[in-house]
């Protein structure tokens, strides 16, 4: 019987986050990528998604090790929750180390977590695989794609990926020992797909540094930059301008600074003598002597650059005499927070900058030539296309067949699929891996399920009519109470709240007749009905019809 491999993709398919995709091949299990994803707009109150790991869970016993590519959110800010259910070794590139450990430190598992720091060109031994890391080039430092190899041959994750003939840091992604992969023989390829849909090439890091020269030289404002906070290299050219002006940079926002923090320490940013000071310190200084570095390119809310916006921050008032350099794009659906705070800030007299025709920001991610070039050194048998949505993971389809490859070798997956590989074929099996959403709420993980979410929505489009029913032996005493909350302004809406009055208590007295003492779950169902029926035929809503019965 021929050898086989599992590949079971967790997340990061149809979607954008969440990544995380399970190897398995002779009784052990490795993980790669342990992401997070932002909550849609119809998650009421969620913080954040992660994967469903029941399948780690119930294979904990044979799991060993989870390997991370680089240190974006979307593949480690699922780690804490992770590791609460199937406890791990992390093995990992060393800014993507000290940046989980802060995660750990939050979460208290710091000194239950294994933690092994492994650099580009390594190769570790776990079970019946062998890891190599290699080194790639994206928007954060120290990124690495894996070799995964196993007696049955090799398998490729690129992981997040783009090919910088000129990053920040003169460390370019190794095409070499790729190449090197694919004259040797490549089982299976599993690549980047976010930017498969752009032609040509992604541009280089530096050319946004060049912006940075261009809009800070002879500037008499104060220059407020917001930026991913992950971005060391960007932020890196920032003060680098900010230096050659002569400026002073403070830095605001939590995860900047812990960012700024951790990479300095480990040396992947420099910091010119003299150059970052306390957000306290700068503001005595002239305006056009200031940089300020903050997070908030999202507009999320309760970020140091909407705290900026609104005048919530307790450091910065913006106005007149400030430019903004917003150095990011939208992540889809974030598009109406970051108007919103635009808006404010032009509001306020705010000189913004933000235009799309200025290289303010370039992806971390492949383009369609790019993704060739690794297509044509890996030489792979068999591919599978991840990180994206549907249509993205077509076009890298499509994009393999146009290098060469056979349709039959490829699988165009999805969430939980077991993709079963031999030496000679590919296949999707019949049953799929228990996979999905778990969402997080406060400190609740996975406690707010379909229902809660659908009643938060009601809640949020039509509001709550409570019905306050008071018996004394079985029988309705008085009219009932109505309380509402969200559904209408009441001072203003008095006959309907005396209709409502008189039709909760004419189904309440119709159910109390039928049973005599009458049933509570009866009551409750009757007058829920009339009323729910009476409000969408007067008004056309449909609020959420909470019957409360007190016993007097």
């Amino acid at each position: 019987m021929a050898e086989k491999m599992k590949i079971i993709p967790l997340g990061g398919l149809n979607e954008i986050g969440k990544n995380m995709t399970v190897y398995e091949h002779g009784g052990d299990i490795i993980v790669v990528d342990c992401g997070m994803a932002f909550p849609g707009d119809d998650m009421y109150g969620i913080d954040l998604v992660i994967p469903d790991v029941s399948y780690l869970v119930k294979n904990k016993a044979r799991i060993r090790g989870l390997f991370i590519t680089h240190g974006h959110e979307d593949h480690i800010g699922a780690i804490p929750y992770v590791l609460k259910q199937v406890n791990m070794p992390i093995y990992c590139t060393r800014l993507t180390a000290g940046l989980i450990k802060l995660k750990l430190e939050e979460h208290g598992l710091l000194k239950s977590t294994k933690l092994i720091t492994v650099e580009a060109g390594e190769m570790i031994r776990v079970g019946k695989f062998y890891v190599e890391f290699i080194h790639v080039n994206h928007s954060i430092a120290d990124s690495v794609a894996f070799a995964i190899h196993t007696s049955m041959g090799v398998i490729v994750h690129t992981g997040d990926f783009k090919i910088d003939s000129t990053p920040i840091d003169g460390e370019v992604i190794d095409l070499g020992r790729l190449g090197e992969l694919g004259k040797e023989g490549v089982l299976a390829l599993l690549a980047d797909s976010t930017n498969v849909e752009r032609p040509g090439y992604t541009m280089s890091e530096k050319i946004v540094g060049r912006t940075f020269d261009r809009l800070f030289t002879g500037c008499k404002q104060r220059i407020i930059v917001t930026t991913f906070a992950s971005n060391v290299h960007r932020i890196q050219q920032v003060i680098d301008a900010a230096a050659a002006c002569g400026r002073k940079v403070a830095v605001t926002g939590r995860s900047m600074e812990n960012i700024m923090k951790v990479s300095t320490e480990l040396g992947y940013m420099k910091l010119p003598k003299n150059t970052v000071v306390d957000i306290n310190k700068i503001k005595a200084m002239p305006l056009d002597k200031q940089v300020i570095v903050t997070t908030g390119s999202q507009g999320e809310e309760m970020s140091a650059l909407y705290r900026m916006a609104f005048s919530q921050h307790r450091q910065i008032d913006v106005g007149p005499g400030d430019r903004v350099i917003i150095s990011a794009s939208a992540i889809p659906g974030n598009e109406k927070t970051i108007g919103r705070v635009i808006n404010e800030l032009f509001r306020k007299g705010v000189d913004v900058v933000y235009d799309k025709s200025d290289p303010l920001h370039v992806s971390g991610h492949a383009c369609q030539e790019e993704l060739k070039i690794i297509h044509a050194l890996t030489r792979p048998r068999f591919f599978i296309p991840l990180h994206g949505e549907q249509r993205m993971l077509r076009r890298h389809v499509n994009l393999a067949m146009e290098m060469g490859m056979d349709r039959k070798n490829i699988v165009l997956p999805d969430i939980g699929n077991v993709i079963e590989l031999t030496s000679k074929t590919i296949k999707v099996a019949d049953t799929p891996a228990p996979s999905g959403a778990v969402l997080i709420d406060g400190s609740g993980v996975g406690d707010v399920g379909t229902a809660v979410l659908r009643d938060r929505k009601i809640l949020a489009e039509d509001g709550m009519v409570v019905v306050i029913i008071n018996l004394q032996n079985g029988q309705l005493l008085g009219e009932p109470e109505i309380i509402t909350r969200g559904f209408i302004y009441v001072k203003e809406s008095e006959d309907l709240m005396r209709e409502l009055r008189e039709v909760s208590g004419n189904a309440a007295r119709s159910a109390l007749g039928k049973g005599g003492r009458g049933d509570m779950g009866e009551l409750r169902s009757g007058v829920k009905s009339a009323v729910s029926g009476y409000l969408f035929k007067h008004t056309k809503r449909s609020p959420m019809i909470i019957p409360v019965i007190n016993r007097v």
